[in-house]
C-alpha cells in the first residue's frame, strides 16, 4: 500500500511537471497570484548585448557599497525601462555592473541609457534673448547648482558674443531631485514628447520661478547638455511641463528612462561591450539540444543494454528526472545560458551513476541469493552512502561556484553551477523515491531466477 502511496505521489508531480514545460503554458493566474512561465534563454543562445560598467573614479577613491548598489538599481530601473525582456543586472567587484540584455537590437541605445548620469537642471537664462540661448542647443555649458534658482548670472547681462555664451556659468532654477516623473506623450498633432510631473515642492518652485518669469528663457539641461531652450509663456501652476524637440519615440522614451530613475550616485563608463547576433544565439541553441538529445539517447541506450530489465525502468525514472528538472528551471525561472545548459547534461551523468550504484550492488545481493525484494532494499541502503557522499560534495562545489560568479560577475559559471545544483538535487529525489519506487512496483513479483537474462 505504501508503494501505491508513493506512485500515486510521483504521478501528480510529473503530471504538474508536464503541464509546467507545455509550450504554450498559460500560467499561474490565481487572485493576486499571476505568473508567466516560459522558458527564460540567455543573450548567448538568443543573441543580444553584454555591458560591463565600471566607477569613472580614481583607483583611490573609495566606492561604498551603497553607492554601488544604489547604482545598481537605477541602472535595473532604466533597463526595464526601454523594455528588454529577461535582462540581468548584477554588481561584480566593488566597482563595476554587469548588464546582459537578451534580444536587443539597438546597442547603441542601451549604451547611453546606461551610462548617462541623468542629471537634470533647469537653467535660468533669463538674461539673453531667445535668439542668443537658440545657439546653445545641444551644446556643453557650465552650471551652478543651486536649488533656490536665486543667484544671478554672473556678467552675462552684456555679453553680445555669442559664442562666448557657454563658457559663462549659468544658475541652476531646479533638478531633477525635484521631478516626480517623466513620460512619453505626444501632442496635438502627433508629434513625440517628455511629459514631466513635479514633486510637490518642485510645483512650488516651478510655480513661484514661472511667475516671476513670463517671457523669459528657461533652458532644459541634461549632464551639461542643452536639450532644449523654451520660453516661459505663463505662470505654471499645476506642477506639469512638456520637453519638445524633435523626438522619435525611440529617443523621447530613452530620454524619458534617464529622468525617471534620477542620477547615477557615481559616474559610470564602458569597460567592455559585446555583442552576440541573433543567428548565431539560435545556431547554439540548436546545436546545445542536439548535443542534450545525442547524450541522454546514448545515456538511455547504454542503461538498457547494460542492466536490461533494471536499465528500461532506471531510464524511465531518467526522462522523469529530466521533465521535473526542465519544469523546474521553467518555474523558478531559470535563465538558461550555454553554460547552463552544460551543467544540466552533467547533472543528467550524476543521475545516472546513482544508479549505477544502486543497480550493481543489486546485482551482488542477488549473486548472494538473496531475493529481489531484499536485493532492491538492500542495495539501495548500501549504496546510500556513496550517492549521498558524492552529490553533497558536488552541491558544495556549487556552492562555491555561485559565490565566485556572484562576487565577480562570472555568469557563466554562475548559471553553470545553478543548473547543475538543481539537476542534482532532482537527481537525488527519483534516486531515493522515484527509481526504488519503480523497482519495487515491477520486480517484487518477478523472480529473478526465472528470468536471469533480465538481470544479467
Amino acid at each position: 500500500m505504501k508503494n501505491y502511496r508513493t506512485v500515486i505521489l510521483i504521478a501528480l508531480v510529473v503530471i504538474l511537471a508536464i503541464w509546467l514545460i507545455l509550450p504554450n503554458n498559460p500560467g499561474i493566474h490565481i487572485g493576486s497570484l499571476s505568473r508567466e512561465i516560459k522558458t527564460k534563454l540567455g543573450l548567448d543562445l538568443v543573441g543580444g548585448v553584454q555591458i560591463l560598467l565600471e566607477a569613472d573614479l580614481p583607483e583611490t577613491q573609495t566606492i561604498t557599497s551603497e553607492a554601488m548598489n544604489t547604482a545598481k538599481q537605477i541602472v535595473e530601473n532604466r533597463v526595464n525601462g526601454l523594455g528588454v525582456n529577461e535582462a540581468q543586472v548584477q554588481t561584480v567587484g566593488s566597482r563595476r555592473v554587469m548588464v546582459e540584455l537578451p534580444g536587443l537590437e539597438n546597442p547603441e541605445q542601451a549604451v547611453t541609457t546606461l551610462k548617462s548620469t541623468g542629471l537634470l537642471e533647469f537653467v535660468d537664462m533669463s538674461v539673453i534673448t531667445q535668439q542668443q540661448a537658440a545657439t546653445l542647443k545641444d551644446q556643453t555649458i557650465l552650471t551652478d547648482y543651486q536649488l533656490s534658482g536665486t543667484t544671478p548670472v554672473t556678467s552675462t547681462a552684456t555679453i553680445t558674443d555669442t559664442t562666448d555664451l557657454a563658457k559663462h556659468v549659468w544658475p541652476t532654477a531646479l533638478t531633477g531631485a525635484d521631478l516626480e516623473d517623466a513620460r512619453v506623450s505626444t501632442d496635438t498633432s502627433g508629434a513625440y514628447e517628455v511629459a514631466l510631473t513635479f514633486t510637490s515642492e518642485g510645483a512650488t518652485k516651478f510655480a513661484d520661478y514661472t511667475s516671476k518669469h513670463v517671457g523669459d528663457v528657461l533652458a532644459i539641461v541634461l549632464d551639461k547638455k542643452v536639450l532644449s531652450v523654451p520660453t516661459i509663456n505663463n505662470k505654471i501652476e499645476d506642477g506639469k511641463a512638456v520637453i519638445t524637440g524633435n523626438f522619435t519615440y525611440d529617443s523621447s522614451n530613452q530620454l524619458a528612462v534617464q529622468l525617471r530613475y534620477g542620477a547615477l550616485p557615481i559616474p559610470l563608463k564602458i569597460v567592455e561591450s559585446s555583442t552576440v547576433g541573433p543567428t548565431l544565439g539560435q545556431d547554439s541553441l540548436r546545436k546545445s539540444l542536439l548535443g542534450g538529445g545525442i547524450g541522454l539517447g546514448l545515456v538511455i541506450f547504454f542503461m538498457a543494454f547494460y542492466y536490461r530489465l533494471n536499465g528500461i525502468l532506471a531510464d524511465l525514472a531518467l526522462i522523469i528526472y529530466a521533465v521535473i528538472s526542465f519544469a523546474l528551471f521553467r518555474l523558478i525561472p531559470i535563465t538558461l545560458t550555454l553554460p547552463g545548459i552544460t551543467g544540466f547534461v552533467l547533472s543528467i551523468g550524476m543521475a545516472v551513476d546513482a544508479n549505477i550504484l544502486i543497480f550493481e550492488r543489486l546485482k551482488e545481493e542477488l549473486h548472494a541469493g538473496r531475493t529481489l525484494r531484499q536485493a532492491i532494499d538492500l542495495g539501495w541502503s548500501r549504496a546510500w552512502p556513496s550517492i549521498r557522499d558524492s552529490n553533497s560534495s558536488t552541491l558544495i562545489t556549487c556552492l562555491i561556484l555561485f559565490w565566485f560568479g556572484s562576487t565577480y560577475g562570472a555568469s557563466i559559471v554562475k548559471g553553470f553551477s545553478l543548473t547543475l545544483a538543481i539537476g542534482v538535487l532532482v537527481s537525488l529525489f527519483t534516486a531515493i523515491i522515484v527509481t526504488r519506487t519503480i523497482l519495487h512496483l515491477v520486480l517484487d513479483n518477478i523472480k529473478s531466477t526465472d528470468h536471469p537474462r533480465w538481470f544479467e
